[in-house]
């Protein structure tokens, strides 16, 4: 019998008794989508390719043994593992998507909750692919700009999503009316939905994408999507405090775009109206005492202004150089990707025990991540603060996929 150890697709590059696996990105990515797809009838995604790399993960070996091995055993052992996660994929879904610059699965956590199946997905990041396979049981596949990995791309899906990087991008100048995208990340998402055209592209990004280089950035986005692409757009920017019920202030634009040969009703299209805030900081915060290593001590050089300026547990701070700043709308302030880069970038708040920063349990908490279950692997906390950072608000997103498949 083989063990569960040996089969594991964790250990995809090493090489255990009779089994030698390859470390090899494409290869986890390939197989881990098609086991998801064969889980629900569906052998047609990219079958032929993911059992080649099936057969490159499996070597006899003789001399170690004189037992074969059950590559029955190997497969199932793959394919319950992929579905044995929190999230996996619906059984009866309502519609298909596909979650590019995934991060740890934020659009994809919404949109299964409201019916979708993921057929596709790609994120660069080393630590957020193992973050997002322990929770949706798929490796993404790599960096979205090789032709490789665009190449596995189902041929038709509903809906796009990306929460692309935003970039500072210039605009190089104008061919045929448009203005030239070429060498930005937006650029290789026109590709995909002009060779694939889904019926909507859903898009995420920071507020300031709308006034950045005078406007002319999201113009760019606009014109393309409009007077090239043909889609019909609509935009608006949203608060996760006041449209998601979520105790965080993050303003975020959201493009939702349609293709009018495919939705004709377009038009009727609405994001979602604000809604009560109801929850407050401690529906987000763990009870009782941290680890240590969370607490500011009393030799910190920053203890004695936090000690001052930090008195009431009701709100979230932050250290802004030489002083504490008190969030005085009681809410945690827009957690950045940065929190990562330092301990002072964090959030902080005062409880029983003392000052701490904001765990990254918290922090995913914050962006409407489901408490104790979303699993949080075993890596760095700044690997994991900087992943909360760069997240969409899941249930901000949700609301919003819940207007779109009104239209849809």
């Amino acid at each position: 019998m083989i063990s569960e150890q040996i089969i594991s697709i964790d250990n995809l590059g090493k090489k255990e008794g009779l089994v030698k696996l390859i470390d090899d990105i494409e290869g986890k990515a390939l197989l881990t989508h098609f086991l998801q797809n064969l889980n629900y009838g569906d052998k047609k995604y990219n079958e032929k390719q993911a059992l080649l790399k099936f057969k490159k993960f499996i070597e006899y070996s003789s001399e170690e043994s004189d037992r074969n091995i059950n590559v029955n055993d190997v497969f199932q052992g793959l394919l319950l593992e992929v579905n044995k996660v929190p999230f996996p994929s619906p059984k009866n879904a309502n519609f298909e998507f596909i979650d590019l610059f995934a991060g740890i699965g934020g659009f994809r956590l919404a949109l299964q909750n409201v019916g979708g199946k993921c057929v596709y997905t790609s994120e660069w990041n080393r630590d957020a692919q193992r973050t997002y396979k322990e929770n949706f049981g798929e490796f993404p596949f790599g960096d979205i700009t090789k032709e490789k990995n665009k190449s596995y791309i189902p041929d038709k899906f509903d809906i796009l999503c990306a929460g692309f990087p935003c970039q500072a991008f210039s605009i190089a100048g104008y061919q045929k009316g448009f203005a030239d995208t070429r060498g930005t990340l937006f650029f290789d998402i026109e590709q995909i939905v002009e060779k694939h055209k889904p019926k909507v592209v859903f898009l995420e990004n920071v507020k300031n994408l709308v006034s950045h280089d005078n406007g002319n950035t999201f113009k760019t986005i606009i014109d393309i999507l409009e007077k090239k692409l043909g889609y019909k757009t609509y935009f608006n920017v949203l608060n996760s405090a006041t449209h998601a019920n979520i105790p965080q202030n993050r303003e975020r634009i959201f493009i939702v775009a349609f293709n009018p040969k495919k939705v004709k009703n377009h038009a009727e299209f609405k994001f979602p109206n604000p809604v009560k805030l109801t929850k407050t900081i401690h529906d987000c915060l763990d009870k009782g005492k941290q680890a240590d290593h969370y607490y500011y001590k009393k030799d910190h050089p920053y203890f004695p202004e936090l000690k001052k300026a930090m008195v009431t547990n009701d709100t979230v701070y932050q250290w802004r150089r030489v002083y504490a700043r008190e969030n005085k709308s009681k809410l945690c302030p827009t957690l950045t990707a940065n929190m990562g880069a330092g301990g002072h970038n964090v959030p902080l708040i005062i409880d029983e025990y003392g000052i701490r920063k904001l765990t990254p349990k918290e922090c995913f908490a914050f962006q409407g991540y489901p408490i104790g279950k979303y699993i949080l692997p075993p890596i760095a906390n700044s690997k994991l603060y900087m992943q909360a950072g760069n997240s969409v608000t899941t249930t901000l997103v949700q609301r919003i996929a819940e207007e779109i498949l009104k239209v849809l």
